[in-house]
Formats: structure tokens, sequence, C-alpha cells
């Protein structure tokens, strides 16, 4: 049976969703950030605001806009691995918010090795230079990355390096952890993100700011497969 589309909101609205539940014990979890276009009065320009994502590796996923206490609490209602993988980009923004799952101590973190790597080709130059850093930031070499741009100085090559002395902690032996099965990657989150903008990023779409909670709740619902219908 087709549902028009006001009636749809208006059933998205009324109802109840469920918080999706970990099946087994959560070993690794990566945050990251999606836009949503929120509606303006009729002559102003579009705004577009962040909301926060977080993935329990090979289980389920949960958003909130502007409600990282949400987040953090639903996070730490599941059987949390000690220590716990927390993955993330360089945003200080996603750090924030995993610095309230678990406390420092049951934490590992590690900044995904893809974001890490795709800022070090922005730095540009030399091909053969950028591949010998990218091998011993495999290896975890962080002062021998460094090293590698001595005399060079420039704007991208200054932000590259300030970006590894400020995530120094999160920089592990890459190499190790892949051969011992840790995750170093947040395509879990990423790909989630994806799949809410489908609904989220629909052609036209605006959104009220005090209903798009509702709706992340229930586009995760789907994704979780808590819904028998999308």
């Amino acid at each position: 049976m087709k549902v028009s589309h006001s009636t749809q909101h208006r059933l998205v609205h009324r109802s109840e969703f469920p918080l999706a539940l970990a099946k087994e014990p959560v070993k690794a979890v990566s945050a990251d950030g999606g836009k949503v276009r929120l509606r303006t009065p009729k002559g102003e320009p579009s705004q577009w605001k962040d909301y926060k994502t977080v993935a329990l590796h090979s289980q389920v996923c949960m958003a909130a806009f502007h409600d990282n206490e949400f987040l953090v609490n639903w996070v730490k209602g599941k059987p949390l691995a000690n220590p716990l993988t927390c993955i993330g980009d360089g945003h200080p923004g996603v750090w924030n918010l995993i610095d309230g799952f678990a406390p420092p101590e049951c934490r590992r973190e590690v900044l995904d090795w893809y974001h890490l790597m795709e800022n070090l080709y922005k730095v540009g130059g030399s091909h053969q230079r950028l591949k010998r850093v990218e091998t011993v930031l495999w290896h975890g070499l962080i002062d021998e990355a460094k090293a590698s741009f001595d005399g060079w100085s420039a704007p991208q090559v200054n932000n590259f390096l300030a970006d590894l002395d400020q995530h120094r902690s999160r920089l592990p032996n890459y190499a190790a952890y892949q051969q011992l099965k840790i995750d170093i990657g947040s395509g879990a989150v990423s790909s989630t993100i994806k799949r809410i903008g489908r609904r989220l990023k629909i052609s036209g779409a605006q959104w009220k700011s005090e209903n798009v909670n509702q709706v992340l709740k229930q586009r995760c619902a789907y994704l979780n497969l808590d819904l028998n219908t999308a």
C-alpha cells in the first residue's frame, strides 16, 4: 500500500523507535559527523549543520543532532570491551564525543588510517617522499615521518606536521594492529552516514531542527533492521 509523503512524515514523528542493542561485546566503535540541511525563513539561505553518528563495528549504529549526551549514554549502555578501540578522524568534536565513551585507561584511541593518508597526500610534492612517509607511518614511526619533511616549509606541510603532533598518541603501529585484527579504519561509520544521507539529503529536503533527531532515530532503526518497513 502506498503512503503519501505527508502521512509518512506524520507517522515518523508519532512513533517511538527502538534503541538498538548490541548482541555481543563491543570491541570497536567509530564516530564521525554528517550534514543536515535545516529549514530557514523564506528568503533566507538554507543552513547546513552537523550531526554526529556512532557505529559499533559489525553491529549497530546511532545518530543524534546536537545531543552528544544521548550518544554517550547509548554507547555506555552496551557491553564494552576493555580496552575499547575508538576510531575517528582529526576533528576535535569527534574526539570530544569519544572522550565520554569509556575512561581513558579503558580506551584505545586510533586516528583513522584512511583519513591520515588522505591528509598526507594533500601535502603534495615528491611522490617518492609521500610513499616513504606512508611506509614509516604504517609502522608507527612518527619522528621518522616528520624528518622526511626537514627543510620544506609550506602551509600544507606545517598543517600536516601539526596534525601528527596533535594526534601522536592516536598513531599506533598500524601494521601490528592489522596483524592483531584491531580495527584501524572508520569505514563503518562513514558508510552509515552515507546511508543516513539517502533519507536526510533527498532532493530538496529541508528539516526543522526540532524534527531532526526523530528522523535520525527512524533512519538508524531502519539500518539496524529494527523496522519491518522503510
